[in-house]
C-alpha cells in the first residue's frame, strides 16, 4: 500500500511541476508530460531516497497539496455525517485529514525505488469536469498495480478528490473507518484520534475493507 501511495505522490508532485495554466491542460496530458521529469527528480536526490524528513515534508507541502481538494476528500469520507457537523468541526476534520494524508505520502516518498507508471488511453469530452486519469503501476517482480485518480475541473485548474488503488477507493475505505469512530466517540473523537495519531507521528496507511 506504501508504495502505491508513493506512485500517488510522484504523480501529483508531476502536476505541480508543469508551467503555464493547468486549467486549460487535460490532466491525463499534464500527468504524462512531467512523471518522468518527476522520476528524474527523485532518482537523483540522494537526501529523499535517504529518508530526510525535513525535505520530505517540504517536498510534499509545495508539490502535493495544492493538487488535492482536501475539502471534498474530508467531506466524502465524512459521508453522512459531515452535515450535522459544525463549521469549526468541519476545519478541524480537514486539517486532521489532510495531516494524515500528508504523513501518509512522506512516508511513502522514501520507499521508490524502479517502479514505472503506464497511463491507459483516456476519452474526454468537451465541457467535462469530472474524469478519471488510469494508470497502472509497474514493478519488478511484481503484479502490476491499477491505480486511477478522479479529478475534478474548479475555478483553478483539475484537482483530485480520489484514488482508487487496485479497486479501492481512499476515500470510501477511510469512510468506513471514519464512521465506526463517529458512532463510537461522535464528530469530535473522530477529531481527537486523528490528532493523536498526528501526535505520535503515525502513518498509518488507508484501511482495507473490513479493518
Amino acid at each position: 500500500m506504501l508504495r502505491s501511495f508513493f506512485v500517488l505522490l510522484m504523480l501529483a508532485s508531476g502536476f505541480n511541476a508543469s508551467t503555464g495554466l493547468a486549467s486549460d491542460i487535460p490532466p491525463d496530458v499534464l500527468a504524462r508530460s512531467t512523471t518522468q521529469e518527476v522520476l528524474a527528480i527523485l532518482k537523483q536526490d540522494k537526501d529523499l531516497r535517504s529518508g530526510n524528513q525535513a525535505k520530505v515534508y517540504q517536498l510534499v507541502e509545495a508539490k502535493i497539496l495544492p493538487n488535492f481538494d482536501f475539502n471534498r476528500m474530508t467531506q466524502l469520507a465524512v459521508g453522512k455525517h459531515w452535515p450535522r457537523a459544525t463549521a469549526q468541526q468541519k476545519q478541524a476534520l480537514v486539517t486532521e485529514f489532510r495531516n494524515l494524508l500528508v504523513r501518509t505520502y512522506s512516508s511513502s516518498l522514501t520507499a521508490f525505488t524502479d517502479q514505472t507508471v503506464d497511463f491507459k488511453p483516456m476519452t474526454m469530452k468537451p465541457g467535462d469536469t469530472d474524469v478519471t486519469v488510469r494508470t497502472e503501476i509497474r514493478q519488478p517482480g511484481g503484479q502490476p498495480i491499477p491505480i486511477n485518480y478522479s479529478f475534478y475541473k474548479t475555478a483553478f485548474g483539475w484537482k483530485v478528490y480520489d484514488v482508487t488503488i487496485d479497486g479501492v477507493s481512499l476515500v470510501t475505505n477511510y469512510r468506513s473507518s471514519f464512521a465506526g469512530t463517529i458512532r463510537q466517540d461522535g464528530i469530535d473523537g473522530l477529531i481527537r484520534t486523528l490528532a493523536a495519531q498526528s501526535a505520535r507521528g503515525e502513518t498509518k496507511p488507508a484501511p482495507r475493507p473490513g479493518s
